[in-house]
């Protein structure tokens, strides 16, 4: 396992992060794949062997179960200074006023919601889940300094949104002198590459760590389009991603599976030795839900892909409507 500083910190973490939004009790979100706690160990324990130090998960995954499933695991399995966990706040808890959102009231309750879900003192990684249109950013940038001082966490990150928001969230806490975002949890992979337009060279220009989410596009890049699984038919956000897209995709996935074929290898370790080369990634979220998902991933770290294989990957790559900021 290679190790690297996300972006322009000093922590260490590996080239993969484990996605863990796949564990959790099914009854309690919107997605009947997740697994639940005994078999979600088993996967945490590979990925810990295999290396990765890097978790993340959000209070919102299984109202809250994925947090605690992960939490448990680490700690019986894991050194805590070694690894690091990201988990995220945005999106509805509970009913009501303040259920929601990224107001003072919101982090302030949620982060230690989170914490004892976990199991922990602080996470690694505090990270905002979407944009808050309805709360200054004012607000939401000095409620996360003061978690960050309270030793609640360590780093803040951001996921899925304009790059103007971004900029202006960095803006907001370089002006006052509080805690900056270190991190961009984006949506990016083969065939959704919107990102490259505006997010990407903004994050090189201001050194901030890009983790990627969805990097195999929900399974898209793994197999043939018209091939299903349970969670292809059953997840109904990457269909609202992906499925409009499905016939400007198919050449990509066409010529993905040719590189694959040529190599002899499987066209997920293809789909993440690409986005392993895209700068300034910093360490693709792979979601695993079976060891042979984990140990793929890791075989991916040793591939590099030619010049003219990246290009024929790219080619035939069309503009995308905008998803995953709501």
């Amino acid at each position: 396992m290679d190790y690297v500083k996300l972006g322009n910190t000093g922590l260490d973490v590996s080239r993969l992060c484990l996605g863990c939004m796949g564990f959790g009790v099914a009854e309690r979100w919107v997605h009947p794949w997740v697994l639940d706690e005994e078999n979600s160990r088993p996967v945490i324990r590979k990925a810990l062997e295999l290396g990765i130090n890097f978790f993340d998960t959000a209070n919102v995954y299984s109202d809250g179960t994925s947090e605690e499933i992960v939490g448990m695991a680490l700690k019986e399995y894991a050194n805590r200074d070694e690894i690091v966990i990201a988990t995220k706040v945005h999106f509805r808890m509970h009913q009501g006023p303040n259920g929601a959102g990224l107001s003072r009231k919101a982090i302030m309750s949620e982060i230690d919601k989170s914490l004892q879900r976990l199991g922990t003192d602080y996470v690694d990684l505090y990270q905002i889940h979407r944009w808050d249109y309805h709360t200054p950013i004012e607000e939401t940038m000095e409620a996360l300094h003061d978690v960050v001082k309270a030793g609640k966490a360590r780093y803040i990150g951001a996921s899925a949104m304009y790059a103007w928001q971004f900029l202006k969230a960095l803006h907001t806490a370089e002006l006052n002198g509080w805690t900056r975002f270190v991190s961009m949890q984006n949506h990016y992979n083969l065939i959704y590459r919107e990102e490259e337009r505006e997010m990407m060279p903004l994050c090189r220009a201001e050194k901030i760590g890009v983790i990627p989410y969805s990097p195999l596009a929900g399974g898209r890049l793994t197999r043939d389009l018209q091939d299903t699984t349970h969670r292809s038919e059953t997840d109904q956000a990457a269909k609202s991603k992906y499925d409009a897209t499905a016939d400007t995709d198919r050449l990509i996935v066409e010529r993905l599976a040719a590189i694959a074929a040529n190599r002899g290898v499987p066209r997920v370790q293809i789909a993440l030795a690409w986005l392993l080369q895209k700068e300034p990634v910093t360490a693709p979220i792979v979601g695993a839900t079976k060891l042979s998902h984990l140990e793929d991933a890791v075989t991916a770290l040793s591939i590099t892909l030619t010049p003219e294989e990246m290009a024929s990957l790219e080619e035939p790559y069309v503009p995308h409507a905008i998803v995953g900021y709501q």
